[in-house]
């Protein structure tokens, strides 16, 4: 059984051979996919095999944990909390010298976040690693749900784009990456600063945004910024 320091709730079991389904994308990013179109888009004529397959990732009896680690020694884990009556996906991150994970968002129907910028996503779905989830393409879906970004650069849809081209049957993959680069996650896009090396936002409900009576404390704020930019982007628009 997977064990996740600090985080309440189970039982945690490793969700990885969901990755090679093609229909576990857009299940993931529905959230992100709001509006008959969109949704259409995504799903096309499959929606009832969608709606068989959230059922699946949503049992209580199994918690689907996707893990993302990065070179800092850090990892991010995706578990579909799948308390009766509280559902949803934290998306959390962890360090082996901390004593417990820390939330960087929730997808849920009280859902906190954003926990990303674009350049941290690219970043972190780019880094190297023969732990966890592996493929660049993966990582990158399997934590858009926690972007918020008002800033995106202009080529943020061709990442995007390869990504469901590569790992769903979605037939206008362009048109999808659109969509949610519009939508991003369930809180509005935030802004992004460096202030005192270390990246922070303005969002409402977001654990990185030090003016909320909620945020994590200055120390990590600093940790995760490091481990998400790899210690080197000084610039919103610069990805690893």
């Amino acid at each position: 059984m997977l064990k996740i320091p600090g985080y309440e709730g189970g039982p945690l079991v490793e969700g990885g051979a969901h990755l090679d389904d093609a229909l576990f994308w857009p299940v993931h990013l529905g959230s992100c996919l709001r509006g008959e179109d969109a949704q259409r888009a995504a799903f096309g004529a499959d929606w009832d095999a969608a709606t068989r397959l959230y059922q699946v990732l949503s049992a209580e009896r199994e918690w689907p944990t996707f893990s993302v680690a990065l070179q800092s020694g850090h990892t991010i884990h995706v578990v579909y909390r799948n308390f009766d009556g509280d559902r949803g996906v934290d998306y959390l991150i962890h360090h082996p010298t901390w004593p417990r994970a820390e939330t960087l968002a929730v997808d849920d129907g009280h859902f906190m976040g954003p926990g990303l910028a674009w350049p941290e996503l690219l970043c972190a779905a780019r880094q190297p690693s023969t732990k966890g989830v592996g493929d660049p393409n993966s990582r990158l879906l399997l934590l858009f749900p926690a972007l918020g970004d008002a800033q995106l650069p202009d080529d943020a849809a061709v990442a995007l784009t390869t990504a469901l081209s590569t790992l769903t049957w979605i037939e206008e993959p362009a048109d999808v990456a659109g969509m949610l680069l519009e939508n991003q996650g369930q809180w509005a896009p935030a802004h992004w600063t460096l202030t005192d090396s270390v990246w922070i936002n303005d969002g409402g409900h977001s654990y990185r945004n030090p003016g909320n009576a909620f945020a994590l404390p200055e120390g990590r704020l600093r940790e995760i910024s490091n481990a998400l930019n790899a210690g080197e982007a000084k610039d919103h628009q610069t990805s690893c």
